[in-house]
């Protein structure tokens, strides 16, 4: 969302029914509808409020420019894979290119790109200092192995006059799942909300978030430090999943909301900021930290993912309601109120679906939902998880559930006939929850809905010449590789020995992958020690166990790389 700069007026993206409106911001009816193209989702006023900026996430995403009073189409501009946000300053839009890790710099004043400035992993939020000198993207997921010690994504530092890095400020060690990022309205703090995840633990129960816990980092934005962050969770209360950040206009509160359990918090900045200022190390861990700092307000949306704030007023939309909700800061007991339903549709069983698997107010105390572990849309977090259905001390990578109905077994071990089976042990031992079977249906049908996303090494939807040249070692006898990942599928769904076992592993056998949209799923292998594809196929693919492939020369293995990030 985005509200004008008088307040009269709301913006809202609506990503499924690939539409923008205009909403009375005081009376909710819509003033005016424009069709935009799949899939909008991002929205950026412009300075003087009279351009609306419109990021159409997809593999070859557009940005198109509006008039922000008529609605008429000013620009468009080609970007990059599934952008998501959206910043602008000194005459440059930026737009973040989450699948190229990425954010591309656009001169507005010749409608062209000028440059792109390399993120470190899936880039979700944007947020440019007052000043328009320093730039901030919130990288979702953590980027290297997960067998180590210290794994969590970051927040990078762009220099926004010279459009080029500036450096990375890592978060602490089991970040992940970064979403929307805020700069302070003086220009001194950035904040991000995000997954704090405890994956070096066995998951054993949630109690006082031994499992995982929800966030809100605060940045130094000067010396591009991390100033502290604090659990939005309580003892034994979780905010699950937290999403959208914002500022009030004088900085005096910061406002998150929890897209898992349907609620905003409200949070005195300047309090917030002189007790991590205070704070000894450890401040991380205080479930008590917020105590006294922070109001925390149930909604009647569900899946609060946009927030907007113009005054002492402020809106929020819930993504699977369908629903925009006003909240008067200034009153200190008010209450948030229905503006607007902007569907009256009952969802099918595959939306409730998506709903439920996104849902952490299904789960125990509210702590996480089947998101938090792999992402809103059933991939990855980039992280080891020591469960229980295969036995205590033996962290395995989180799998991409795409296509997991068809390709049983589920799990590395193979520890679960089918997916069916692996959904519903996952409500009872890992949201600690007894539901209905007919959730558990519903997150069945939304799983099988999952398609594959084309991936960013395609050139024009299609193989490049090094990609096609990959096929052809990828196929060869020589390699092996299609005898265990034949096409279709790219997996022949069964169990081998193929040299990686780790100490810990009770067995050495694992179910094999398929291979398609590994593009995005790193970590590598069962225990995440392979940071990227090259690794897979060199330094642990020691004796050839899992593919054939020390006798390539270095521009094979160049171009069997190409035909594997292009699947």
């Amino acid at each position: 969302m985005a509200v004008s700069r008088d307040g009269s007026t709301l913006y809202v993206a609506c990503a499924a029914s690939n539409r923008i409106l205009w909403l009375d911001a005081a009376a909710g009816n819509v003033l005016r509808s424009v069709a935009a193209p799949p899939s909008p989702a991002a929205l950026l006023l412009s300075p003087e409020g009279a351009r609306l900026h419109v990021a159409c996430a997809a593999p070859r995403s557009r940005i198109l420019t509006l008039d922000a009073r008529s609605g008429k189409l000013l620009s468009a501009l080609d970007a990059g894979h599934t952008t998501e946000a959206l910043a602008a300053a000194g005459g440059f839009l930026f737009a973040a290119s989450r699948f190229q890790n990425s954010i591309a710099a656009f001169d507005l004043s010749n409608k062209r790109q000028a440059g792109s400035i390399p993120a470190q992993r899936e880039p979700q939020g944007l947020a440019l200092t007052p000043d328009g000198r320093w730039l901030f993207a919130s990288n979702a997921l953590p980027a290297g192995r997960a067998d180590v010690e210290y794994v969590a994504a970051s927040v990078s530092v762009i220099d926004a006059v010279q459009r080029k890095p500036a450096g990375r400020i890592p978060l602490p060690n089991g970040s992940t799942g970064l979403r929307q990022i805020a700069v302070s309205p003086d220009g001194k703090f950035a904040a991000v909300a995000h997954v704090l995840a405890r994956y070096y633990l066995p998951a054993t129960q949630l109690d006082r978030g031994w499992m995982g816990t929800n966030a809100l980092s605060l940045l130094d934005a000067r010396s591009h430090r991390l100033l502290g962050t604090v659990l939005l969770d309580e003892i034994d209360r979780g905010a699950a999943n937290p999403w959208a950040v914002a500022w009030t206009p004088g900085g005096e509160r910061l406002l998150v909301t929890h897209a898992g359990t349907h609620e905003i918090s409200l949070i005195d900045a300047p309090a917030l900021i002189a007790k991590l200022a205070a704070a000894p190390e450890g401040a991380a861990d205080d479930l008590r930290f917020l105590l006294g700092l922070r109001k925390r307000i149930p909604l009647q949306s569900r899946g609060p993912r946009a927030l907007t704030v113009h005054g002492n007023t402020a809106w929020v939309a819930g993504y699977f309601s369908d629903t925009i909700e006003v909240l008067k800061l200034d009153q200190p007991d008010a209450k948030p109120r229905l503006l607007a339903t902007l569907s009256s549709a009952a969802p099918s069983v595959k939306r409730r679906g998506e709903m439920l698997f996104n849902d952490g107010a299904i789960c125990f105390q509210g702590w996480q939902s089947c998101a938090t572990c792999h992402s809103p849309d059933g991939r990855v977090d980039g992280l080891n998880w020591d469960l229980l259905n295969d036995g205590i001390g033996n962290p395995k990578n989180s799998r991409s559930l795409l296509l997991a109905h068809r390709t049983p077994p589920a799990m590395s071990h193979g520890v679960r006939e089918k997916a069916e089976h692996a959904v519903r042990s996952g409500l009872r031992v890992i949201l600690f929850a007894q539901r209905p079977e007919e959730e558990a249906a519903a997150i069945d049908e939304y799983l099988k809905s999952l398609k594959p996303l084309p991936s960013p090494a395609l050139h024009n939807g299609k193989l490049s010449q090094a990609a096609q040249r990959g096929r052809e070692i990828f196929m060869s006898p020589r390699t092996q590789c299609a005898s265990c990942h034949p096409p279709g599928l790219y997996t022949d769904l069964k169990s081998y020995d193929v040299g990686t076992r780790a100490p810990t592993d009770s067995v050495s056998e694992f179910d094999t992958p398929t291979l398609i949209e590994i593009w995005r799923t790193a970590p590598y292998l069962h225990d995440g020690s392979a940071a990227t594809l090259l690794d897979v196929l060199t330094t642990r693919n020691k004796g050839d166990r899992h593919g054939k492939t020390s006798h390539l020369t270095p521009a094979q293995i160049d171009d069997l790389l190409e035909f594997l990030r292009s699947l």
